[in-house]
């Protein structure tokens, strides 16, 4: 009883999702009564839109392989009201001209979250000659990542009801009136804020290392902590920009000596602003001799500083045997930025404010999605004496004539009679010794702990993203061996005292004899 005709006058929706359809093809017209269309979740990378029902009020294509609207655009339906393309491939400033009335004069909904459109001025002024547009979905593009980009949007699409989901208030309204008339002026970059405040719980190694001699070793720590972030290949190029400041480029050869850790460690959060967002890092680290950590991060100024690199030749590292451990290594298409330097302490204040100001955004969303890698690093640096060769001086010379000279007139005096003058007591004077130049060898590097700080509710629109990473216990040879030395009773320092009462001695006075 069921024929072709009743079948296909009888379905409104249909929903083919993750069947991995490629193709929509002209049976589709069949279903003569067809409102919505939902095939998400395929591998479409094309759609003929002379193959869609003209009936057509919604189409959803979402996450699928769609690289271009304009194979929709050839005869659209008519009365569709929504379309939602989100999490496809959508990429290139000509998308904005496939999203104008002439191609979807009744369009009230419009989903294109998540592809890689970048140009945000051509597409507002596309998306406003859509008269009946009132829903609006633009985040997960790099458009989106521009500081003025809610605002701009509000202020040209005056009918937008919701954006991102969010409803447009009244207030929002008339706080960015006017902005789209300046927004030829508007720089098309995107500007984060890292700020890296305090950082504890690192073990003190020095104080397993012994005294040092008149000939050295002399140890020096040093803590510090390293981020990648995106490389902005634009900002790069333009001589004028200065974005991102103060880049610390990775070791291009073995040029560091690295010590292994049996196990990474340590508890950081990283606080980014994104035009006025914070990321913020706090870091923690606990050692096996229960000594826990946490790193705590404010936004306090603080420069940033370029890592550094060994005073040795190359030929010289090479002999050494140099380990790079790559987690020292930033990420590709990525640039190293680290803290400043700073000594051992209970609580190591890093004080540490970058901005950075990207114009190219498709390689940000990218790095958004993938996260940032914080590091802690011990740096540790061994100095010895330099032996200068003896030479003998001139002066020297002379006083020994001068000695010899004073001599001779001694025994002449001595064969004349005469007497010899009373000697005069002279207080030694202390020699005043030259400062010891010291030569440094190539600085070890230790990874202390190591974590990923995910940066993808940014991309969603966050305007804050604060994560606490705990790197678990540090284990290391180092943290092992002052472990066992606090277990194990060492030598004991006992001073021994024996009071007695005074006596009399023969003088008569009173003594004690300890």
């Amino acid at each position: 009883m069921i024929t072709d005709t009743f079948f296909y006058s009888y379905f409104r929706s249909l929903r083919v999702v993750d069947k991995e359809v490629t193709l929509v093809d002209k049976d589709l017209l069949k279903f003569l009564k067809l409102e919505e269309l939902v095939l998400s979740a395929n591998r479409i990378k094309e759609v003929d839109a002379t193959n869609l029902p003209p009936t057509l009020k919604v189409l959803e294509l979402y996450g699928n392989e769609i690289s271009s609207m304009e194979c929709l655009c050839a005869r659209p339906p008519a009365g569709l009201q929504h379309l939602g393309l989100g999490h496809n491939k959508l990429l290139g400033p000509l998308e904005s001209l496939y999203v104008t009335a002439d191609h979807w004069p009744n369009l009230v909904s419009l989903d294109l979250g998540f592809n890689d459109l970048t140009d945000l001025q051509s597409m507002v002024a596309s998306l406003r000659t859509l008269r009946h547009l009132r829903l609006l979905v633009l985040q997960g593009n790099p458009l989106a990542l521009v500081p003025y980009y809610r605002g701009l949007t509000i202020d040209s699409l005056a009918q937008l009801c919701v954006l991102d989901d969010i409803t447009v208030s009244p207030n929002e309204k008339h706080l960015f009136r006017g902005l789209s008339l300046n927004g030829d002026l508007l720089a098309q970059e995107a500007q984060f804020v890292v700020t890296i405040g305090n950082l504890r719980g690192v073990l003190d190694t020095s104080v397993l290392d012994p005294e040092p001699g008149p000939e050295g070793p002399f140890v020096a720590y040093s803590y510090y902590v390293t981020y990648d972030f995106v490389r902005d290949e634009e900002g790069e190029a333009d001589e004028d920009t200065g974005e991102l400041a103060e880049i610390v480029k990775p070791s291009p050869s073995l040029e560091l000596l690295v010590e292994e850790s049996p196990e990474e460690v340590g508890e950081d959060v990283i606080k980014d602003i994104v035009g006025g967002v914070t990321e913020e890092v706090e870091g923690s680290l606990e050692s096996e001799a229960e000594e826990s950590g946490e790193s705590e991060l404010s936004v306090i100024s603080g420069p940033s500083t370029i890592l550094q690199t060994p005073r040795a030749s190359a030929e010289e590292l090479a002999k050494l045997r140099l380990r790079i451990d790559p987690r020292l290594c930033p990420s590709p298409g990525t640039v190293l930025f680290s803290t400043t330097h700073k000594p051992w302490a209970e609580v190591i204040p890093c004080s540490y404010e970058m901005q950075h100001s990207l114009r190219d955004l498709v390689p940000l969303k990218a790095f958004l999605l993938a996260g940032t890698t914080v590091t802690i690093v011990e740096e540790k640096i061994l100095s010895w004496p330099v032996v200068l060769p003896a030479v003998d001086s001139p002066l020297s010379a002379k006083r020994g004539k001068g000695e010899k000279d004073k001599k001779g007139k001694e025994k002449d005096r001595k064969g004349q009679g005469e007497k010899e003058p009373a000697k005069e007591w002279k207080v030694p004077k202390k020699k005043k010794e030259p400062p010891k130049e010291l030569r440094q060898d190539p600085p070890i590097l230790q990874v202390l702990g190591r974590g990923l700080v995910i940066l993808e509710p940014l991309l969603a629109g966050e305007p804050l993203v604060a994560t606490v990473c705990n790197f678990g216990t540090v284990r290391t040879l180092t943290s092992d061996r002052l472990t066992l030395a606090r277990v194990q009773p060492g030598p004991s320092h006992i001073l021994h005292l024996c009071l007695r009462p005074p006596h009399r001695n023969p003088a008569g006075k009173q003594g004690l004899r300890a």
